[in-house]
């Protein structure tokens, strides 16, 4: 223990400027969650729901578009394999067209080789 004028001094380690910087950075974070609620409602809400679909369909057209491109497949050579059309191909990738369900399954079974499993929450 350091001492002062003959007196002992017990040192108190004082946060660096740069943690405190961050732990003001870290105050100012929002989750997730927090997020969402904000900008679309509590989750249960018509609007949040309304953007819970809009999701699951973008992440459809990523898994599709992720996949199409792994296999080294051009969005026409997938079509053509699914027996749709490479502007329909697109527009599902760009979230752009709602896709029926047999039409998802043909172009995941005959274009990728896949298989779609589905799983419902009640």
């Amino acid at each position: 223990m350091p001492f002062c004028n003959g007196t002992a001094v017990q040192l108190i380690p004082l946060p660096s400027t740069h943690l405190m910087k961050k732990e003001q950075e870290n105050s100012n974070l929002t989750s997730w969650d927090d997020h969402l609620d904000k900008k679309y409602g509590k989750a249960g809400t018509p609007s949040r729901e309304k953007y819970e679909e809009e999701f699951e369909a973008f992440k459809i057209g990523v898994l599709i578009q992720e996949a199409r491109k792994k296999q080294n497949l051009t969005q026409e050579q997938l079509a053509e394999r699914s027996g749709t059309t490479k502007n329909y191909i697109s527009r599902i990738e760009n979230n752009a067209s709602d896709i029926r369900l047999s039409t998802l399954m043909r172009i995941i079974r005959e274009g990728l080789g896949g298989h779609l499993s589905l799983k419902m929450d009640i």
